[in-house]
């Protein structure tokens, strides 16, 4: 079909067969959300009531929504967003989704119910129009006419789309982390993937990506606020705080560890180790009985001190070893880390001086206090309870505005540009002038220093520091989340961090299968998305030089994003 024919075809007011069979598909979707789908109450949330969806339900509910809205689009009765979506590749990703979806939901009542005899109409009847979704849609003609960079809306407006994604972030993540049925939590990240895969495919989010650029300070704002809101949702439950806690100081660490890997293209597989050392120096220095330094200085002086100790051994590890690069410098970082971890394990007063309390660390460390606030006790604010975790969450998320600011500004700066100059090609960038070893230092230093920073709070916020907490598997998941989420970027190691971190937490009932799930989710990544979950645009273009218009659009959209910020100034 040529470019004319499938405008035609798109732009044809009168109703087609594809799109009347995914219009069925998408009626008899919506209406099997509302009949029981299982005998038994207690599956998946109860879903055996008529008329009243459970949440499992309500997630298909809002997949034939949008499914009707771009049936609709289809049809011109939003000339407004024309030029902005294209259905047809928004349906089939939906489609797809909702037919994987409910595939899954008829596996889970035959295992768990069990027996499909325990399942009611209204499961089938979802299934059959997810199916029918299917076969419509994959016979529709795309619109070759779509060109979401180019769509401009008031300021206001593009502001309020901001805010809008933003508290749909905030809900979203408050509901996922609220899950305690594994298998419910799996469902819902199913349809939320595939409810990001549609808009994606739509355009929306080259959209948006646009507008981003265009209010950097706003979406900034506006990704803190969200960020500081998200333990009000929470209603003082310590275990989702505790979880939250957790992927914050992996996702600071991991920022660290980006400027090394991501910016400089240096593979340091013993990271871990200036995470550890950061978190020793914390607890030496706390009151804990078992901590041996008689000097204990306030908490603000010890998170310096943990971050030049992390810093010096940066400095000391790299100096001898930068020389090297590639295989050879992974073998030696990695020999590090194990050094690392079997000294700390050493430092007994039996093998060396009585530092680290040898195998059983430092255990008994007291909360954090800075003034009279006491990070262990409970405050109410606005009648919400905020207990420890969510004290040590407010900490650890300053010094993430630190991390990020500090790494924001690095990438943007001279030393930003040597770092990539270095990674593309060392030796290019060495015959034009480019202080290669240097730079390569003061990347290892800067990070083991951020890593620090963030093990001098997660000493006091897990109370005790051993051995085991700093072994070779930890620098292995730290740098898979720089991978899974984008190089060199700053949203991609937090997605790439919260992802590593959540699943395994949510997802217990596979605790056995956890390195095979973990194998197989980079294996998927690597094969169909290599430059991450949120790329950098040079990353992107690394991976798809051949794609000449791809390159065009980027620069085009950088102009237009850039030309409204150089008006202003």
């Amino acid at each position: 079909m040529t470019t004319s024919q499938t405008t035609a075809a798109v732009s044809n007011p009168r109703p087609s067969s594809q799109w009347l069979i995914t219009l069925v598909g998408v009626a008899l979707l919506i209406i099997g959300c509302f009949l029981s789908w299982s005998y038994v109450p207690a599956l998946l949330g109860n879903l055996s009531v008529n008329f009243f969806p459970g949440a499992i339900q309500i997630f298909m509910i809002i997949v034939g929504v949008l499914g009707l809205f771009f049936l609709l689009l289809r049809k011109g009765l939003f000339p407004g967003a024309h030029k902005l979506l294209d259905s047809a590749r928004g349906l089939r990703a939906l489609s797809v989704t909702a037919a994987a979806f409910m595939v899954l939901v008829v596996i889970v009542i035959g295992l768990q119910a069990p027996g499909l005899a325990n399942a009611d109409p209204g499961v089938f009847v979802t299934l059959v129009g997810a199916l029918a979704m299917v076969a419509g849609s994959f016979r529709m003609p795309s619109d070759p006419t779509v060109d979401p960079i180019t769509v401009h809306l008031p300021s206001w407006v593009e502001i309020l789309v901001i805010v809008a994604m933003l508290t749909v972030v905030l809900f979203g993540a408050a509901y996922a982390l609220g899950q305690e049925d594994g298998t419910v939590f799996s469902l819902f990240l199913l349809f939320l993937a595939g409810l990001v895969v549609a808009l994606a495919r739509a355009g929306l989010f080259s959209w948006f990506g646009v507008i981003a650029q265009r209010n950097r300070r706003v979406i900034m704002l506006g990704a803190f606020a969200v960020a500081f809101l998200f333990p009000f949702t929470q209603n003082g439950s310590d275990a989702n705080m505790s979880i939250a806690t957790q992927v914050l100081i992996f996702a600071t660490t991991a920022l660290g560890l980006n400027i090394v890997v991501g910016l400089a293209g240096l593979l340091d597989l013993g990271y871990i180790a200036f995470l550890g050392a950061g978190a020793y120096v914390s607890a030496m220095m706390s009151h804990s009985a078992f901590a041996n330094i008689g000097w204990k200085p306030p908490f603000l002086v010890v998170v310096i001190i943990s971050a030049i100790v992390s810093s010096a051994l940066g400095l000391i590890i790299g100096s001898p070893t930068l020389r090297v690069s590639g295989d050879y410098l992974a073998i030696v970082t990695l020999a590090f880390g194990e050094i690392f971890r079997l000294t700390v394990n050493n430092l007994d007063g039996n093998n060396g001086p009585d530092l680290t309390n040898g195998p059983n660390g430092i255990p008994g460390i007291p909360e954090l206090e800075i003034g009279s606030f006491n990070f262990g006790d409970t405050h109410n604010v606005l009648g919400i309870p905020l207990g420890r975790f969510a004290n040590y969450y407010f900490l650890l998320l300053v010094v993430a505005a630190i991390i990020i600011t500090v790494f924001t500004r690095l990438n943007n700066s001279r030393i930003g540009r040597g770092w990539v100059a270095i990674r593309e090609d060392e030796k290019a960038a060495e015959a034009m002038g480019v202080n290669v070893f240097g730079l390569k230092l003061f990347a290892f230093a800067g990070g083991a220093f951020l890593a620090g920073m963030a093990g001098s709070i997660k000493a006091h916020q897990d109370v005790s520091v051993t051995p085991d907490q700093y072994i070779f598997l930890e620098s292995a998941f730290l740098l898979a989340a720089i991978v899974l989420g984008g190089m060199g970027t700053v949203a991609g190691v937090l997605v790439g961090a919260t992802v590593l971190k959540l699943l395994p937490e949510k997802l217990r009932f596979v605790a056995d299968y956890r390195l095979l799930t973990f194998g197989l989710l980079l294996v998927l990544m690597m094969r169909f998305r290599p430059e991450g979950l949120v790329p950098s645009q040079r990353r992107a273009l690394e991976f798809h030089e051949d794609d000449a218009d791809l390159a065009e659009r980027i620069e085009d959209a950088h102009i237009e994003a850039v030309t409204p910020m150089e008006g202003r100034a």
